[in-house]
């Protein structure tokens, strides 16, 4: 194990004068929002969304079941915590019970809304669901009188960088994350 830091952009957007767009749901996915009985249907999505990413280096419980499931009832359980920022989106194959495979959560701090986690499981990325997780959390903060909010993404990440951008995401701030990374 070494020490590793891992370069992140703080990307912020502005509430007050957005105008929420209308939000189409691809066929077969259902958005649902928070509640206490889908905390490891969002902690399943994050995993299936993380585990196989640079992110599960940066934030090592993002790579196990068990790791994703404390993250959740950790960030549910803060005084902080938004549930009208946090969704979660399945899909539902023909014959089969449905599938959780997008997860954001929302937390209010000093003033902003923080996005936490926003994640699509790979074999349903490409389809927008990013974008609708992203936007009806913006929704959620504004429906709490927020006008403002931000997320960290690392750099590397060169996809979500560009969603967030053409979303209106601006890049604010560069910050550092140090991670115990093994074969470092």
């Amino acid at each position: 194990m070494g020490l590793t830091y891992f370069k992140r952009f703080r990307m912020d957007f502005n509430l007050a004068d957005w105008s929420p767009p209308t939000l189409v749901i691809p066929a077969g996915y259902e958005l649902v929002p928070f509640s206490d009985g889908i905390i490891r249907d969002h902690a399943m999505a994050k995993y299936d969304s993380f585990r196989e990413e640079l992110d599960a280096n940066v934030f090592p419980c993002l790579a196990r079941r068990d790791g994703c499931l404390r993250l959740m009832n950790e960030i549910t359980s803060r005084s902080n915590f938004v549930p009208q920022s946090t969704w979660l989106i399945r899909f539902h194959p023909p014959g089969e019970p449905p599938q959780p495979v997008g997860t954001v959560q929302g937390l209010r701090q000093d003033g902003w809304g923080a996005i936490q986690n926003l994640g699509i499981s790979p074999e349903h990325r490409g389809r927008g669901l990013g974008s609708i997780l992203l936007m009806r959390s913006a929704m959620g903060f504004r429906s709490t009188g927020l006008r403002k909010m931000h997320l960290e993404v690392t750099t590397e990440n060169t996809g979500a960088v560009r969603l967030y951008e053409r979303l209106g995401f601006k890049r604010a701030q560069v910050v550092y994350k140090a991670a115990d990374v093994a074969g470092v």
